[in-house]
């Protein structure tokens, strides 16, 4: 806990930063939820008691999928893949965008106190945003129109925006601030996805994440997706019950 202080003050203005994303796609996400409560002639509050408890245990569920982690053949193992959007997707559909980004930040708060940071909080404000790439499109579309068809078209757009969002963040910002945060040339990073994918060229970041990354978005976004679709409907009455959605 105090090492986590401790790099918490060594990088301040980054932590800082990082509340700052959360706070705004926070506010994003009430504003989208109330734009749906006005479209569909509702008028309740955002978080109620028994909402806030909800909220809390889809975040610890998705805080323990997340430790759950696991490398995949065709990237470096810098990578993992977990599935701690199933909880929360599920969560996001049932209360809206504004729960999922909340879901989102605690899995992120719990992981911290639990296990700590080995990325100076990049990796975890990566995670963060990556998330919301998914949940936020997903819920905004299917809070306007609730229905299996939306729902369908829902995650595959929550998908498809997360493949491109996270390969565009990753080669843009996450790849450059890993290297920095180690001080290694990013070549020396690219040479670890072209030493175990043959599709990435050497020294070439595009094919490195178009490779490496977007497949694994991708077969993240799908996963959830599916398996949110298939356990939704039967959970829906069990996770609202008590509140009117």
């Amino acid at each position: 806990m105090n090492d986590l202080f401790q790099k918490a003050g060594e990088n301040l203005w980054y932590v800082l930063s990082f509340l700052g994303i959360v706070i705004g796609l926070f506010a994003v996400g009430i504003l989208l939820e109330k734009a749906a409560q006005k479209k569909n002639g509702q008028n309740q509050a955002v978080f109620g008691v028994r909402k806030v408890a909800m909220i809390g245990m889809f975040s610890a569920i998705a805080m323990i999928l997340m430790l759950f982690d696991f490398p995949l053949p065709f990237v470096p193992s810098f990578y993992k893949l977990d599935f701690s959007e199933l909880p929360i997707l599920v969560g996001t559909f049932a209360f809206g965008p504004a729960a999922g980004v909340m879901m989102e930040f605690i899995k992120i708060l719990l992981k911290l106190f639990i296990k700590g940071t080995s990325t100076a909080f990049v990796g975890d404000l990566a995670n963060f945003v990556v998330g919301c790439s998914f949940i936020l499109p997903a819920s905004v579309i299917y809070v306007f129109k609730k229905s299996k068809k939306t729902a369908i078209i829902a995650c595959g757009a929550g998908t498809l925006f997360m493949t491109v969002f996270g390969t565009a963040f990753n080669a843009i910002y996450l790849l450059p601030a890993f290297a920095q945060l180690y001080g290694m040339p990013i070549e020396k990073l690219l040479a670890r996805g072209s030493a175990v994918n043959p599709l990435v060229e050497e020294g070439s970041i595009i094919s490195f994440v178009a490779a490496c990354v977007a497949p694994m978005n991708l077969i993240k976004g799908l996963s959830v997706s599916i398996v949110t679709l298939l356990i939704y409907k039967p959970l829906s009455p069990i996770i609202k019950t008590g509140h009117r959605a």
